[in-house]
């Protein structure tokens, strides 16, 4: 089967898997929320939104410089090959150069989550201290009256 048809039979497998485990979700006739207890309300947890932002930027880190420790090789097999008059040097030319391709992509999902992740940690962090002071100031306005 060629790559198409098996990423293709893979993203439909994959879909249907998620509308499953969608479809089998208990539905909340009140509409969500209130700490019922029943798992349906999205929880965030710093430590392990952290511990996420960092794992993605060792593997960022790591990518950049393991995924291309085969590019000086691969470039002089390609040449030695083309030199002996083989195709297969410009095969190995073109594999390299989509290989680093998707490891730039890769490195820059990567900074993308890491980034993100932080940010999020942080524009939580602000808002948490936004609503103390407004919560204090209500508290204060409240025993002034």
């Amino acid at each position: 089967m060629p790559f198409d048809e098996e990423w293709s039979a893979a993203r439909a497998t994959a879909a249907a898997g998620v509308t499953m485990r969608l479809d089998q979700v208990p539905t909340d006739p009140g509409g969500g929320g209130g700490g019922s207890g029943g798992g349906g309300d999205l929880e965030l947890n710093q430590d392990h939104i952290g511990a996420i932002g960092s794992e993605a930027y060792k593997l960022h880190t790591r990518l950049q410089t393991d995924g291309k420790h085969a590019a000086t090789a691969t470039a002089e097999a390609a040449g030695g090959l083309t030199k002996e008059g083989f195709a297969s040097g410009a095969a190995l030319l073109e594999v390299n150069s989509v290989w680093e391709s998707q490891v730039k992509t890769l490195v820059a999902a990567c900074a993308n989550i890491s980034n993100g992740l932080n940010y999020s940690l942080a524009s939580h962090a602000k808002d948490e201290q936004q609503l103390q002071a407004d919560f204090t100031a209500s508290a204060i306005d409240e025993y002034l009256k």
